[in-house]
């Protein structure tokens, strides 16, 4: 099957991208007035507040690492210091503007993913493009992962969209002289869960991708340490090594593996034990399937792989660092699934069940005389269904690759990115 051309950007009404945008905006106004109209004030955008406050302790000199939010919250700031200088623009508005700006900003980081992970699906879309990405990113502004980083106003969407535009072929016009890593690199200076990705590159020997990662990342973070040596300090000797300044790790929203152990009860040295013995299990085998898919020439299912290993292997993984179901469930669909319908059952199969608010769900059992474990399972929904897309990727890796390759990267993907980009592939059947 031939691939269609891309369409011109000309060629579509600006009346359809009118109507995609009023259609997004109605998507995501259920999630937006729930969390910045009608939610209680004192709970009003916690961690965007956490955000401002570093880059006002950044413009008046104030210690960033030891001061916290207003009461109740009291909330320290838990980034890198590079994070800090990025928020100074924020300090500079009002706290009431900055919570409006930032969801509106998540609602459109999180469609340009849509559309840069999703491209093999939407570009058989032809002028009715505008339409098709806001079908498709509508839902995913419902999963509850993408809801409770609206909540909290949170990075998430930033982060997993920076490592799509680094990790997808072709290459963003706007990104084709930035060297593969960079963006990533970066990531990993504001939020150090993005690190996985180096590890990726290692595990798949692109040693220059590795090389930009850690130069980009090494960088801003010398430059941060050389503008504010002190908040440089508490954070490298101090704060990083208290995982309690991120919140109580045993509590549902932790949705790590280690979380999941600790709420059963599994704590201590035995804990501790059996939680490595997990990492490493699950460590090597998914990254295995990381590579696998890489070999295939799928990017969007290197990231969907990573990004879930970033939350099941991480001590803590609150439930809006699954912001990367968004990127499973494209992985998960493909190129065609019209065509392909099982793929498309595994991947709204995997959006629906991240719809469902299930470890909230399970507090709720837990609260009342019933027998106990369908509770658990319940609040340790997010965890099992990481572990479950995992293997529906798995899946997907060994089904034949199509014409227009796994996620449609293969046929014009392939073409006009840099022959240095390309991943060797296995065996004689060569990608186009």
């Amino acid at each position: 099957m031939s691939t269609p051309p891309p369409t011109p950007r000309s060629a579509v009404p600006r009346r359809r991208w009118v109507l995609a945008v009023l259609l997004l905006a109605v998507a995501a106004a259920p999630v937006a007035l729930r969390y910045l109209v009608f939610w209680p004030l004192d709970q009003w955008q916690v961690d965007v507040d956490v955000y401002r406050s570093a880059g006002v302790s950044v413009l008046t000199g104030r210690p960033v690492y030891a001061h916290l939010t207003e009461p109740p919250q009291l909330l320290p700031f838990t980034y890198p210091p590079f994070a800090a200088f990025l928020a100074v623009p924020l300090a500079m508005l009002p706290f009431g503007v900055v919570g409006w700006l930032w969801t509106a900003a998540q609602v459109v980081a999180t469609t340009l993913t849509v559309r840069y992970a999703g491209w093999g699906m939407l570009r058989h879309a032809g002028p009715w493009l505008p339409l098709a990405l806001a079908a498709v990113a509508a839902p995913m502004l419902w999963l509850h992962p993408v809801g409770d980083g609206i909540r909290f106003g949170q990075v998430n969407a930033f982060i997993v969209l920076a490592v799509v535009l680094d990790m997808v072929a072709p290459r963003p016009r706007f990104l084709r002289h930035v060297p593969r890593g960079v963006l990533i690199g970066l990531a990993m200076a504001v939020k150090l869960t993005p690190g996985v990705f180096l590890v990726h590159f290692l595990v798949t020997r692109r040693w220059r991708e590795a090389g930009t990662v850690v130069a980009s990342a090494a960088t801003v973070t010398l430059l941060s340490a050389a503008l504010l040596p002190s908040a440089s300090w508490d954070f490298w000797l101090g704060a990083l090594q208290d995982s309690d300044r991120l919140g109580p790790n045993a509590g549902t929203a932790n949705q790590s593996m280690r979380g999941l152990l600790l709420r059963v009860g599994l704590d201590g040295g035995v804990g501790t034990a059996v939680w490595l013995l997990a990492v490493a299990v699950v460590g090597v085998l998914g990254y295995a399937l990381a590579r696998r898919t890489y070999l295939r020439g799928d990017p969007v299912g290197e990231v969907a792989v990573v990004g879930l290993l970033a939350c099941l292997l991480s001590p803590v993984a609150w439930v809006h660092h699954y912001h990367w179901v968004v990127v499973v469930v494209l992985a998960l669909l493909g190129a065609r699934p019209w065509v392909d319908r099982r793929r498309a059952v595994a991947g709204l199969a995997v959006l629906v069940f991240f719809v469902l608010r299930l470890p909230w769900w399970g507090i709720d059992w837990l609260a009342q005389p019933w027998p106990e474990w369908p509770g658990r399972v319940l609040q340790n929904a997010d965890v099992v269904g990481g572990l479950a897309s995992l293997v529906l990727l798995w899946w997907v890796s060994r089904r034949p690759v199509d014409e227009v390759g796994p996620t449609g990267s293969g046929t014009g993907a392939a073409a006009t990115d840099t022959a240095a980009d390309a991943p060797v592939r296995q065996g004689s059947a060569r990608l186009p």
